[in-house]
This record gives C-alpha cells, structure tokens and sequence, in this order.
C-alpha cells in the first residue's frame, strides 16, 4: 500500500467537478435532493481529506433548536464518500462500494454551521488497491468529525465502507 496517492487525469476531474459549486449543486439537485435542500456543501476533496458543511437554518433544526441528526448523517457521510468516489473513479476493473456500518456520537448540540472533516483518504485509497490486488472485499471505517465554527465537536461519526472489484 503506498504512503501517498497520485490522482489520475479523471479522478482530478472529478474532484474539481465536486468542487464546483455550481456543478456539486447541480449533482445534489439530480442524485440527493435531500442534501441539496439541506444546503449541503463541499469545501475540500483530495486523497487525503474531505470536508463537507451543512447549515443551521429553520428546515435543519429539529424542536431542541439544533440541527437534526439525519442533516447531520448527510453531510458526515458526504466528507467520507466523496474521498470513497474519488477512490474508485477510473479504476479498472472497477470497484463497488456501500456503507455496511455507521457509529455516531452527539457531545454537543449543533446549534450553528456546522463542518465536517475527514482525514482517512489515505486509508480508503489504500482499502480500494487492496480490493483490486487481491480480488477480495475490503472494508475501511472512515471517521469523521462535526464542529462549529469556534471548534466545538458536536458529532464523530463512524462510517465503514465496503470495496468489491466487480467482475471483469
């Protein structure tokens, strides 16, 4: 497994496409209309690292006057499947992939922005060669981490994604 990833022409492309806000609101409108009501953004993808925020406004909130825990779900896993779509783009033979467990945490309520970071790229890159190398099913959890804008954590979550290579 290496220490660092080099993304290939189309996986570049499909991280500047998710950037966009334009376009990243374009594929929101089409593929999770949900997270595109939401407001969901996506502030930065590489091999690295993603990070995702979603909005306190009224369609967020539930009746404790903080964001609800599914927006919360939408954007926590927006930071760790975009690394996971980055990772599987332009692979061959291609590679599957779904969540197959979820963990979270509530410390503190989200009562403003709130943004999410992953830092397990690397990883899920790394989850996705081994799939193909070996021929076997992988599973990584990827964790990411919900704070306010002054720092307070308000949800960890725990995603864990399964990589299939798909038959030839």
């Amino acid at each position: 497994m290496s220490s660092t990833t080099t993304l290939t022409g189309k996986q570049e492309k499909f991280r500047q496409r998710m950037l966009n806000p334009f376009l990243f609101w374009m594929y929101t409108f089409g593929n999770v209309p949900a997270g595109w009501i939401a407001g969901m953004r996506l502030k930065v993808l590489n091999n690295e690292r993603a990070v995702t925020t979603i909005p306190f406004k009224w369609l967020n909130k539930n009746p404790f006057k903080s964001i609800y825990f599914a927006v919360q779900s939408m954007a926590a896993e927006l930071s760790t499947a975009s690394i996971a779509l980055l990772a599987i783009t332009d692979r061959s033979p291609s590679v599957a992939t779904i969540i197959v467990d979820l963990k979270a945490e509530f410390p503190k309520r989200a009562t403003g922005k709130t943004t999410f970071t992953c830092e397990d790229g690397q990883r899920i890159f790394d989850a996705v060669e081994l799939a193909i190398s070996s021929g076997q099913p992988q599973t990584v959890t990827a964790k990411t981490t919900g704070t306010l804008q002054d720092g307070t954590i308000v949800s960890v979550f725990h995603f864990t994604w399964s990589f299939k290579q798909r038959s030839k």
